[in-house]
């Protein structure tokens, strides 16, 4: 598709979720932010592996990386990927090769049986330093050390191989343990001026050039004076939070993952922000019991958005400004919906951005204002009949 269409028709499923969904009408939706970059844009990758059909019973089958067809779990193989960093791809293509040398067993979901199921990598767009993580089924990959040091050692900018174990019968990708086997246990990025140190198994905008476009559209439309408090209530490793703490007073960083959290903190000290304070926890837990009133709360959730007990946490404490940045315009219109009940807040803006080019997903961030005069009810919330309508 064009990639100017694909500009208008992601302005108009955002546009379209904000009337049919949300019930709102005159919203200022701001023209979507253009992606400079629509090929080759993506900081990372995640390949199921499998094997192909063997031709004969003397045969195993070559080792398969690429993606599912659609409605299947049939991966077409690649050795390339259009979207992805170009850096990645000698990797991709070559990797598959190493895996059949070693005649390492590749994952089968039907049975629950072998070892490979993924291959991950990474990569700082600005520094080009990469990373490369197998996800396996249990830890016991023969011959898995020596590989490693001969990747390292053949891609100069791979700075390290790590192995993340997965032993559930899952749909997710990752597991909880991730072992570094060679070199480091992250790669270094530079993102709006800072530096960062992002690990194979957290969280980071896959299209770092957009994600600082939007960070700078959240700058300009917050006009920081430098005395606000502010929350960012999904922080995650810091992506957003550390370059807001520059231009507040202080800023509390919130995520229920502690990895996440302890990351963030690491990237902190790595950038000598000292005005930072960092919550572990669910964030309809920690908010209410902050020692301080936040003036500005950042959300980032995932796709399904918030959930209604965070929202409500949200109008109890009533900061002056809500964003909230969403990757779901259909979730985002319904959580606009809850929190501009009653005038409570106004939306003022909605801004989308393109961090996705050649696919249907849009980013967006919203801004959210206190509505003058408004007065809260504290511990009030809405009966269970409203709860049961809205639901």
């Amino acid at each position: 598709m064009d990639y100017a269409y694909q500009l208008e028709a992601k302005q108009n499923i955002v546009a379209q979720a904000l009337e049919r969904i949300g019930g709102f009408t005159g919203v200022t939706v701001a023209p979507i932010l253009a992606a400079s970059n629509f090929l080759g844009y993506r900081n990372k990758a995640t390949y199921p592996l499998a094997r192909a059909s063997a031709r004969s019973a003397a045969e195993t089958g070559q080792v398969q990386a690429g993606y599912y067809q659609k409605g299947s779990h049939q991966i077409v193989n690649l050795n390339q990927c259009p979207v992805q960093d170009v850096r990645l791809n000698p990797l991709l293509a070559e990797v598959k090769q190493d895996i059949q040398k070693r005649g390492w067993g590749i994952y089968d979901e039907k049975l629950h049986r072998g070892k490979l199921r993924h291959l991950g990598l990474r990569i700082g767009r600005r520094t080009g330093e990469m990373l490369l993580t197998l996800v396996v089924k249990d830890s016991n990959l023969v011959g898995i050390e020596e590989q490693a040091q001969e990747w390292l050692n053949r891609y100069p900018n791979l700075v390290g191989v790590s192995v993340n174990i997965n032993p559930d019968r899952t749909n997710a990708i990752l597991g909880s343990e991730t072992h570094t086997i060679a070199g480091r246990a992250y790669l270094q990025e530079e993102f709006a001026g800072l530096t960062f140190q992002i690990r194979p198994d957290t969280f980071f905008q896959v299209h770092t050039e957009q994600a600082e476009a939007l960070l700078q559209v959240i700058l300009e439309e917050l006009k920081l004076q430098g005395s606000e408090i502010l929350v960012d209530a999904y922080c995650g490793i810091g992506t957003l939070t550390l370059p807001l703490a520059q231009r507040v007073r202080q800023a509390i960083a919130v995520d229920v993952q502690p990895a996440a959290v302890e990351q963030a903190k690491l990237n902190a000290r790595l950038n000598h922000l000292e005005n930072v304070t960092f919550q572990t926890g669910a964030v309809e837990t920690v908010l209410p019991v902050l020692s301080v009133q936040p003036d500005i709360i950042l959300v980032d959730p995932p796709r399904k958005g918030c959930d209604r007990s965070v929202l409500e946490t949200l109008l109890q404490i009533h900061p002056e400004q809500i964003v909230y940045v969403s990757c779901n315009p259909a979730t985002l219109a319904r959580d606009l919906k809850i929190l501009c009940a009653d005038s409570t807040y106004s939306l003022t803006q909605v801004q989308p951005a393109d961090f996705f080019p050649q696919t249907s997903h849009v980013e967006c961030a919203a801004f959210l204002v206190r509505s003058p005069g408004f007065v809260s009810k504290p511990g009030a919330k809405e009966s269970e009949s409203e709860d049961a309508e809205i639901g």
